[in-house]
């Protein structure tokens, strides 16, 4: 398998890729296709990328791409590295053997990955789009029987360096279409895709509403029920994120569902709460199969300091709106791990969400108890194309586990989270430096010395770093700021201090 360094280097050349639509690159080289190439590699599949090269690839014709790609992206040498990487990467042989294929309540998946209930899946031709990329199902943006509003603008970002979405928040709300024309989506879809999952997605404001949209949106052609028991942005108060707090409502509602339909429930929940176990276990009390979560954390992604008016401004007023994307996916791990570890949900279908944007994501998800995948925020980002990327990956890690199916190791890394109690404290893994990889920036040193305990010591002569055993405590920090990989592990041993 590829190296951890060897992948950083690869991260790094590929960083300023555009991901072109009608990129000029493949225009310039149709064969082989340097901008999938490209989005492989942005995306982490680099096994995938590999296997798209021909050993026999034309490298004149690389030239040519780099001379009309918009930025003059590297885009031979990149190839060149890929093509050296190539012995280390394993597993793409076998990939095509493994089946991707799960279900949601016994309702059957192709693949795990959904799109989830936001503006991503809000139209017929969204969802057919979709579906000829290869996704196995949508969970249509929410139905309900109120008269929505939308703000503008309604977006706002943290970006990176490099211009990727680090969060994203968004103060929009359900479907602004009326119920008989989502209806009528459902329909033409189910007719067009029988293969594919229709998961309706349904807000009410009493037990008569959520009673009401159960029974609709069965009689439509919905395969899965969605209670959206989370929006965050709802203009309407006692709906959205308010029930999501309080079990009993949860309870309920859920009742209501049930009597409407004889489809599998699940009961999306809220993160804007202390323990989601709480609501999500009166979900299951109230008749709901399975859990959907996270939705998006209510935030305040930053203010313009010249206006100080918080992003997004709307005629020069904003208000809390829901956070997604990368940055909330270690809450969405916690809360997903947390449930599929609790009794009256362990065993239970736990679709999962909250900044997948990769199949290695997916992979962590699945590791806690997800059994299903949905994704919007990187759809927003980088289109549906994204799915190429996500079952390739996905079924080449499998492949090179020997896993066959999903269920294999679903929920696997859910027994080694411990209680605080539990944590062994009686040994230590010392940083190891490689003098070769290392450049000499001096970034461990300063970490360690300013936010750490004062254990990686520089030498004048030599302009490089080195640790003192005697003060060093394994914490880690000079690995997680080394941007070379060049910080590794010793083998752990009994901690004498």
């Amino acid at each position: 398998m590829l190296t951890e360094k060897a992948a950083v280097r690869q991260g790094k050349k590929i960083a300023e890729c555009m991901l072109c639509h009608d990129a000029a690159c493949s225009r310039a080289c149709p064969e082989p296709d340097p901008a999938r190439i490209l989005r492989a590699l942005y995306f982490d599949n680099m096994e995938e990328a590999a296997a798209l090269l021909p050993e026999d690839y034309d490298k004149e014709a690389m030239e040519r791409a780099r001379e009309f790609c918009p930025l003059h992206l590297d885009i031979p040498g990149i190839m060149e590295s890929l093509e050296k990487d190539r012995p280390l990467l394993e597993g793409r042989a076998e990939a095509d053997k493994v089946d991707l294929s799960c279900d949601i309540c016994g309702v059957r998946l192709e693949n795990p990955f959904l799109l989830s209930s936001s503006v991503v899946a809000s139209s017929y031709e969204m969802c057919a789009r979709a579906f000829e990329a290869g996704w196995a199902g949508v969970c249509f943006k929410t139905l309900c029987l109120m008269d929505i509003r939308e703000a503008s603008p309604r977006f706002s970002a943290l970006k990176s360096s490099s211009g990727d979405w680090l969060g994203f928040k968004n103060i929009e709300q359900l479907s602004d279409h009326s119920l008989e024309e989502n209806l009528e989506c459902f329909r033409r879809l189910k007719k067009n895709y029988p293969g594919k999952v229709i998961i309706a997605s349904i807000m009410g404001r009493n037990e008569e509403e959520w009673e009401y949209l159960a029974r609709a949106v069965e009689e439509a052609g919905a395969d899965v029920v969605e209670c959206n028991f989370s929006c965050p942005n709802m203009e309407e108060k006692g709906t959205g994120s308010d029930v999501g707090q309080d079990p009993d409502t949860v309870r309920r509602y859920t009742r209501a569902v049930r009597r409407g339909t004889v489809l599998p429930v699940l009961a999306k929940m809220t993160p804007n709460i202390t323990d989601m176990r709480v609501p999500a276990l009166a979900a299951m009390e109230g008749g709901a199969d399975g859990i959907a979560a996270i939705n998006t954390i209510k935030s305040i992604t930053g203010v313009n300091i010249d206006t100080q008016v918080p992003h997004p401004s709307v005629h020069g007023r904003s208000m809390l709106g829901g956070y997604s994307g990368a940055a909330v996916k270690p809450i969405a791990l916690r809360f997903i791990a947390e449930m599929a570890g609790q009794e009256g949900i362990k065993g239970c279908h736990i679709s999962g969400m909250g900044g997948v944007r990769t199949w290695r994501d997916a992979v962590e998800f699945i590791l806690l108890g997800a059994g299903s995948i949905q994704v919007t925020t990187a759809v927003m980002e980088y289109g549906v194309r994204i799915i190429d990327d996500l079952t390739s990956g996905l079924q080449i890690y499998m492949a090179q586990r020997g896993y066959k199916k999903i269920e294999e190791f679903l929920g696997a890394a859910v027994d080694q989270l411990v209680e605080n109690d539990e944590m062994e404290r009686d040994s230590i893994v010392y940083p190891v430096i490689d003098t070769e990889a290392c450049i000499g920036c001096g970034r461990c040193f300063i970490s360690c010395r300013d936010g750490g305990h004062q254990a990686i010591l520089w030498n004048e002569q030599t302009k490089k770093p080195r640790v003192n055993g005697a003060r060093c405590v394994g914490c880690g920090l000079c690995s997680l700021v080394c941007q070379r990989g060049a910080i590794g592990q010793s083998r752990r041993v009994r901690n004498k201090k």
